[in-house]
């Protein structure tokens, strides 16, 4: 009666999930942005929900593309079951004061409760 080895199929499947454990974090963290230096520390566990604002001044939501006018209603439905989660607004120290404010106000009439602004630690 033939045998099928399974060796083989296990040491690939290893593999496999070895490279998809070391190459999601830095997939996570793609968008590049330049964060004004702050002294105090984030506090939260693990950051859901991230709205990111690039020097260019596109936006990004959990690292996907979004425009302005979704941006409302794609973070509505990412705090159906959870409302209240913070939503942390990233955004590049050139950007300028405004456009921020105007993110977070739009942010705040979509129902949000808690708003977080991110910073970075001095090092």
């Amino acid at each position: 009666m033939p045998e099928v080895s399974l060796t083989p199929l296990i040491d690939t499947f290893a593999t496999l999930l070895l490279i998809f454990m070391v190459a999601a974090p830095m997939v996570q963290n793609a968008i590049r942005v330049d964060l004004p230096q702050g002294k105090s520390k984030e506090v939260g566990a693990q950051q859901e929900l991230v709205v990111t604002m690039n020097k260019e001044g596109k936006l990004f939501f959990n690292s996907y593309p979004i425009d302005r006018a979704s941006l409302a209603q794609t973070v509505q439905k990412a705090l159906v079951q959870k409302e209240d989660l913070p939503v942390y607004v990233q955004a590049d120290e050139a950007i300028s004061y405004g456009k921020v404010i105007g993110i977070v106000d739009e942010l705040k009439q979509a129902g949000v409760r808690y708003v977080a602004m991110s910073t970075r630690y001095p090092s």
